[in-house]
């Protein structure tokens, strides 16, 4: 009986732990920040990221659901287990390390300020005295901004859609947000005529960070983190990531080693 009972309990582990193994992985995707993650106009999600997603879940083995969220509900949704990951342009930065865990960097772009492309502006704090300076919440951008430039009016958005719509209606001065995000997002748009980059390019690693990786739970790192690490190695080696960054990109999108 003894013999029994330890039998049933040796094959309930084993089913459990393949179930778990086979548990499909819920990916947190933002939507709303192209080129990296949007939803197309037949509904579908699209972009850089979304393909990036799907080519990890390829590697890993691994059926995928991605989940979209807005961006400051992502970390929020991961802690709460209602999505196992998120790929969504989420910077490594010390100051997350506290709470979640990252994959190696799958990319890395500089931060910039943009507005009307004339007159020129003076983006140091003292020439943005009084401004009103557009950041998306949750955001190293809004962290950056907050910090430097206090005499200045910080207006939050959920999503960086939002920021070029009050740009554009006069409702905000200058706005700051990833470089390549506001080009292909607002600047080569139409409605981005007539605006451009202030300053220079910021990628101080102090604030913004070390690139962007997969966010993870902490408990996670060693086991779905190395997943995903061989999984960024092994499509950077093989090609599949130039593939899916040509797409896309003119440029390196993968930044310094």
């Amino acid at each position: 009986m003894l013999r029994r009972i330890l039998l049933v309990s040796l094959l309930a582990l084993a089913a459990g732990t393949s179930m778990a193994q086979g548990k499909k992985l819920r990916i947190g995707v933002e939507g709303a920040y192209p080129p990296f993650s949007e939803v197309g106009t037949d509904g579908k999600m699209k972009g850089f990221e979304i393909d990036l997603a799907w080519a990890f879940c390829q590697q890993m083995q691994r059926e995928c659901e991605l989940v979209q969220q807005e961006f400051d509900a992502l970390i929020p949704a991961l802690q709460a287990r209602k999505i196992d990951a998120i790929v969504a342009s989420l910077s490594i930065t010390e100051e997350r390390r506290k709470t979640i865990a990252y994959s190696d960097k799958y990319y890395s772009t500089p931060a910039r300020f943009y507005a009307k492309a004339q007159p020129k502006l003076d983006v140091s704090p003292a020439g943005l005295k009084g401004k009103r300076i557009g950041v998306q919440s949750a955001t190293i951008h809004e962290r950056y901004i907050a910090h430097h430039y206090k005499d200045s009016q910080v207006v939050r958005y959920a999503t960086q859609d939002q920021i070029y719509l009050d740009l554009r209606a006069g409702r905000l001065d200058i706005a700051f947000s990833d470089g390549v995000a506001a080009d292909f997002g607002f600047l080569q748009k139409e409605a981005g005529k007539g605006f451009g980059y202030h300053g220079p390019t910021y990628d101080d690693p102090k604030w913004f960070g070390e690139g962007v990786g997969v966010g993870l739970r902490k408990a996670d790192a060693k086991t779905l983190g190395s997943a995903f690490n061989a999984a960024i190695a092994a499509l950077r080696k093989d090609g599949r990531f130039k593939a899916i960054q040509d797409k896309y990109f003119a440029f390196d999108i993968y930044g310094r080693p």
